[in-house]
């Protein structure tokens, strides 16, 4: 821990110890070491299913069947060993505590380093950070915020008069074919991009992963995986608004006044 030289001649730390000495591995999460590992692990996590969900949805170009079914089959993950949906909830509750986890962390850390920065009369080096580093805070609160939108948008249905449970196509080719919600998904993944790529270049520092041999595949690993999420999440948007992707058939709407 970083220390000062008091008045009086005594060395103290620059921030001081906590009151509550925790048992292991808690005590470690009190410290900025541990702090950095949980967000490097769950930073993975999330981004395992951020790239699994974009795979997912590029069903969408094949068309609405394999979309559908690809849906209903989330649903069924586990087969008949364990009761519909009971395992893709299992996935859920733990995906929400991961984001909770990542969000603490980082609030954490950001901390951490602010008390470090005051203790020693100084400021960030923002010189040496780059423009994904020093909106970490920012494209964070977007994407969390992108993230209830979501799912109040095509889990839920909210703003989606039409919406029709379980048939995924429909859903957001019908909600994505609204200019304001089709731009809210471009500009939120593109913050999601930003951040994905600060996250997948430091989650390998946090875990001792640093390296001048490593680091050009460390770079090149972030900006492939930052790409390819702005890629295809932006693409559907852009593709709905542009008519690519769109439903023939009449809305639920549509079909009721006939």
């Amino acid at each position: 821990m970083a220390q000062t030289v008091s008045r009086y001649g005594r060395v103290e730390p620059i921030r001081p110890r906590s009151k509550v000495r925790l048992p292991f591995p808690l005590s470690l999460y009190q410290t900025a070491v541990g702090k950095k590992w949980v967000m490097a692990l769950t930073g993975l996590m999330l981004l395992g299913f951020v790239i699994f969900h974009a795979l997912g949805n590029i069903k969408m170009y094949i068309g609405p069947t394999e979309i559908n079914e690809y849906g209903e089959a989330l649903r069924d993950l586990g087969g008949h060993i364990v009761p519909r949906t009971h395992l893709l909830w299992i996935l859920r509750i733990g995906l929400a505590g991961a984001f909770l986890l990542h969000i603490h962390a980082a609030w954490g850390v950001s901390r951490m380093s602010k008390q470090a920065n005051t203790a020693y009369k100084g400021g960030r080096d923002y010189i040496a950070a780059n423009f994904a580093s020093r909106t970490m805070r920012w494209t964070g609160i977007i994407v969390a915020l992108y993230l209830v939108f979501h799912l109040a948008d095509l889990t839920w249905g909210w703003f989606n008069e039409d919406y029709i449970r379980g048939d995924v196509y429909f859903n957001m080719t019908e909600s994505m074919s609204n200019l304001p919600i089709a731009l809210i998904y471009i500009v939120a993944n593109v913050a999601l991009a930003i951040h994905v790529f600060h996250g997948a270049w430091s989650l390998f520092q946090s875990l001792g992963i640093n390296n001048p041999k490593y680091n050009p595949a460390r770079r090149l690993f972030a900006v492939a995986i930052a790409l390819f999420i702005l890629v295809v999440n932006v693409s559907f948007p852009i593709m709905v608004q542009a008519g690519v992707l769109e439903n023939d058939g009449p809305t639920p709407h549509e079909e009721a006044a006939e």
